[in-house]
């Protein structure tokens, strides 16, 4: 009996986090589809590409460096312990050369394990990716995409993310859902970039005045956040933990078996988190729209950065408080938008430093006073949910991780002419010489089948 019920246990594991690798593929399907509907119709291939390009490349870096990171480093390392901590086995376990990266009949979890974690980094990237369209060089961008995707993000995890992370343990950081861990770095490695490269041609007056530069397809742009919508009911899902047994647990604050419990492996169920993804979603839709007075694109945006706002305590909110925070995080976070692009001349594109960045800053800060005091872990010893712990993990997260670095690579490529593409190709758009060709080509068929009629 109980070795059927251990046999289901594994089988119920392993489907668990494979059905939500399935389902967040939609976010990388709907970011693909959101930038293109974004960008003109000049640079809709290139856009593409340079989204789509994530997927091998963070893979195989993930696989090589990035998930060893997330085991190794959870310590700082030398913070609260060593590399390793507290977990050395599992981080000699994922090493690119170990067994436990390969197929093996003893351990159906660790490939699906590494896949939902792998769609996370993907995430990340992908919400740099659409910051930038129009304007940087592919090559700098996949640069970008590897920093955040396998390094920076694969670290702050370790420290925020991990059950054992020094952020957890010594700040009481609680971020269940990612609005820092995923969303702020994200945020701020777009801003870092955006600073360094500078708006697309044509979008400030003389004066510094603004221009919109409207999506070139709204419907696409509506299509896109609706899949990542869907994407993000995988996306809760697999930052949980399904069927932990915290009575294994060294002074555990409970013995009992979880149907499901958070990525600390404190108690929650999903039944609570699908009421608050949905109450969040409606408080940034519902203030989103009164704000932008209508606006498609800020509207369905607002959902998302609701949802990214609540998201760091949506284990532990009450739905109503869900809806407020997610409303809350939303007005501040588009007031802020349209100030820093005015102040700054900061282009961003699709507005992913704010409904990423800012809502995510502003989320984890949010938390730090609603769940005052609250466990921010089972173990004993561990630091409680606070106010101080939240903002200094924001700013962790957001600046340190996210800001900092990426701004020091944009220099460094920036001045080797790396960054930015030359000005005449951004005017004629990035796909002039494979649409010339189509053209030519299209002509060339034409020319034949013209020819072709009147031989026969």
């Amino acid at each position: 009996m109980d070795t059927d019920i251990a046999a289901l246990t594994t089988v119920f594991t392993e489907f668990y986090y494979w059905i939500t690798v399935a389902l967040m593929f939609l976010i990388h399907v709907g970011f693909c589809m959101y930038e293109v509907g974004a960008s003109r119709q000049r640079n809709h291939m290139h856009t593409l590409m340079k989204n789509s390009m994530i997927i091998p490349l963070v893979t195989v870096t993930w696989f090589l460096f990035g998930w060893w990171i997330y085991w190794a480093f959870a310590g700082g390392p030398g913070i609260t312990g060593g590399i390793g901590h507290p977990a050395p086995d599992f981080a000699a376990y994922y090493v690119p050369w170990s067994d436990g990266m390969g197929p093996r009949l003893d351990d159906r979890i660790s490939g699906v394990f590494f896949a939902a974690f792998l769609l996370f980094a993907w995430t990340a990237a992908s919400i740099v990716s659409g910051a930038v369209i129009e304007r940087i060089r592919s090559f700098a961008f996949w640069i970008f995409a590897i920093l955040i995707g396998s390094v920076t993000w694969s670290i702050d995890a370790a420290w925020g993310w991990s059950y054992g992370g020094w952020m957890v343990e010594l700040l009481g950081y609680h971020d269940a859902y990612a609005s820092g861990v995923i969303h702020a770095i994200a945020g701020g490695t777009a801003l870092g970039i955006l600073v360094v490269l500078g708006p697309r041609l044509g979008k400030f007056a003389a004066d510094g005045t603004p221009r919109d530069i409207a999506p070139h397809n709204p419907w696409l742009v509506c299509i896109g956040l609706f899949l990542i919508y869907t994407g993000f009911w995988g996306f809760y899902v697999a930052c949980n933990v399904p069927l932990a047994t915290t009575g294994y647990i060294d002074g555990q604050l409970t013995g009992a078996t979880q149907t499901a419990t958070t990525i600390y492996l404190t108690p929650t169920t999903l039944g609570a988190i699908t009421m608050n993804f949905l109450m969040s979603l409606a408080g940034g839709m519902l203030v989103a729209y009164m704000m932008s007075k209508g606006d498609a694109f800020w509207t369905y945006s607002g959902g998302l950065a609701g949802i990214i706002t609540a998201s760091a305590g949506n284990d532990l909110y009450h739905p109503i408080q869900a809806m407020i925070i997610g409303g809350i995080g939303t007005a501040l976070m588009y007031k802020l938008h349209f100030w820093v692009e005015k102040k700054f001349k900061v282009d961003d594109a699709v507005g992913a430093v704010a409904v990423h960045g800012y809502a995510g800053f502003i989320g984890l800060v949010i938390a730090g006073f609603v769940l005052w005091g609250h466990p921010s872990s089972p173990y004993e010893g561990f630091a409680a949910i606070n106010p101080w712990g939240q903002f200094l993990g924001a700013i962790i997260m957001f600046w340190v991780l996210g800001f900092i670095p990426a701004w020091v690579i944009a220099k460094i490529l920036a001045s080797l002419d790396l960054l930015r593409i030359p000005r005449q190709v951004e005017l004629l758009g990035l796909d002039f010489h494979n649409n010339r060709e189509a053209e030519a080509a299209r002509r060339t068929v034409a020319e034949a089948m013209r020819s072709d009629s009147v031989s026969t």
